[in-house]
């Protein structure tokens, strides 16, 4: 029995312990529709191209949206990862942060569930927030 809970506990370490990538997930999960980053004046020039709005403006938006009156960082950057973790794979039009405009062009992103993993969901949130920390989309 010890050694079954032994090993379950290396199994649960080691499964927990792989790093995951974000920008990578980012790269095989969500680029084929959002652009990483990109000047506002050139989205606005090529919005009937664009799938969905720039990484960019997604995070500068939520970055606006979520935000509580605790001065720290820290609980504003916690905050926003657990929003785009569990939206990710729960989208809807009541918790879209968007402008109506992007949503009308857009609409609400297609549901992630069963294709992306709650370690790939934690790591492009840290990366979306990380990434685009003190650039702005103008």
């Amino acid at each position: 029995m010890l050694k079954k809970i032994a090993l379950l506990l290396l199994l649960v370490s080691v499964t927990f312990a792989q790093e995951v990538d974000g920008y990578k997930v980012y790269k095989d999960k969500c680029s084929s529709c959002h652009v990483e980053i990109m000047k506002k004046e050139d989205a606005l020039k090529n919005l009937k191209k664009l799938k969905a709005p720039p990484m960019i403006e997604v995070s500068n938006r939520l970055k606006e949206n979520i935000q509580t009156t605790d001065e720290e960082d820290d609980v504003n950057r916690h905050l926003f990862i657990l929003f785009v973790k569990d939206y990710i794979v729960n989208p809807t039009l009541d918790y879209s942060m968007c402008h109506s405009g992007a949503l009308q062009l857009f609409g609400t992103m297609p549901s992630l569930k069963g294709k992306i993993s709650l370690a790939e969901r934690q790591a492009v949130a840290e990366w979306l927030y990380d990434r685009y920390e003190g650039i702005e989309f103008k």
